[in-house]
């Protein structure tokens, strides 16, 4: 809006006619817009929502050829939504910055060379996998140390471990967080330092950000700072413990406060006969989702797993089945080393109640549907 401010000031001042420069084509950059809209969180409502859906066309375009060529290394074959940009091509922008070269992915959405856009797209994505795998080798220590000591009096997670990559330890404490539904903070620090820096992600109503300040206050921090969701910081070793004491109190009783219970929201409930690319095309009229507009999650109740296998990188796919006999595809990503993929793979034919969100499935030409899962339980359980 900057921009288009400044274009708007520049035309009526005649700077335009007097240097003979042509008037940029904002229009063409809303596919820039979109990805940084998105990647950034920002709530796709109102004027965000607008610039993001024609971001999309315009990437849909394949007019900028690093975003082509990121496109093409991410393997993604269809028309780019939302979703693509938050969980494919976007990680793999900010890879270079994470554990390569930070200058990449400004280089890449820049250039005009089709030669050098799949020259960078083949580093940024070689360096997503090295962030992968870097990222998987912390949360097993993560875990395992999680485990062994005990989330802080049920209030959070709180782990560090020398040598993990400060490029990834964001990524990780989204991951605990996810895994054990408490706040969750993960430090880092080099051998032979004396201090960590760290990275922590919230739960709805626990102001991590403010625990974190109020940390600081006391003392406790080289530096830190946030907002409700997520924090970072930097503390001395020998005030771990301390740190630890102070933010399990804190963050307890803010636990306590808001009686916090983990939930998952849903749109309603669907048989798996009933779940079909057209219902899926209807849906899609209300994108792009994402923060402020999320995707409408289904209940599949009552189903039965016909199909189970580990599939890629620790993703569980599977074939539901209904009463009705309908059958619809389901995928469960990095569920394997969690309790849902292995509840999948181990129904034994008992139903299952499955949450989760209807995405097409266009591989290969395919006119299809599939969901993916968010959570699973026992078919009468509450």
């Amino acid at each position: 809006m900057l921009l288009v401010g400044l274009n708007r000031a520049l035309r009526a001042a005649g700077w335009y006619a007097r240097t003979g420069r042509p008037e940029p084509d904002l229009l063409a950059l809303l596919d820039l817009v979109a990805l940084g809209t998105v990647c950034d969180v920002v709530p796709l409502i109102g004027l965000n929502r607008a610039l993001v859906a024609q971001g999309l066309k315009v990437m849909g375009r394949r007019g900028n050829p690093g975003l082509a060529a990121l496109a093409d290394v991410a393997r993604l074959g269809e028309r780019p939504d939302a979703f693509h940009l938050g969980f494919m091509l976007g990680p793999r922008v900010n890879a270079g910055g994470r554990v390569g070269e930070a200058d990449l992915g400004a280089r890449l959405l820049t250039t005009d060379d089709p030669a050098e856009a799949t020259a960078l797209a083949a580093r940024l994505d070689a360096y997503n996998d090295e962030r992968r795998a870097i990222e998987a080798a912390v949360l097993d220590c993560a875990i395992e140390q999680a485990e062994t000591d005990g989330p802080g009096a049920g209030a959070m997670v709180f782990v560090a471990g020398e040598g993990w990559h400060p490029g990834v330890i964001g990524i990780v404490a989204s991951r605990l967080k996810e895994r054990y539904n408490l706040p969750a903070l993960v430090l880092g620090f080099a051998p032979g330092a004396d201090q960590a820096k760290g990275s922590g992600r919230s739960v709805p109503g626990v102001d991590l950000g403010a625990a974190v300040i109020a940390a600081r206050q006391a003392g406790l921090l080289i530096n830190g700072g946030g907002h409700p969701m997520a924090a970072g910081l930097t503390v001395r070793l020998d005030r771990l413990g301390d740190l630890r004491a102070f933010l399990a109190d804190r963050l307890g009783g803010a636990l306590a406060a808001v009686r916090y219970r983990a939930t998952l929201g849903l749109d309603g409930a669907i048989r798996p006969g009933a779940a079909s690319a057209d219902l899926v095309r209807e849906l899609e009229r209300c994108a792009p989702f994402g923060s402020g507009n999320p995707q409408p999650r289904f209940a599949v109740p009552s189903a039965r797993v016909v199909h189970a296998a580990v599939v890629g990188d620790a993703h569980v796919r599977c074939v539901l089945a209904g009463a009705d006999g309908g059958r619809l595809k389901g995928i469960a990503f990095r569920s394997l080393d969690g309790p849902l993929g292995p509840a999948l793979l181990e129904t034994n034919g008992r139903p299952i109640h499955v949450a989760g969100k209807l995405r097409p499935d266009t591989w290969g030409g395919r006119d299809d549907v599939q969901l993916i899962i968010d959570d699973a339980a026992p078919a009468g359980s509450a």
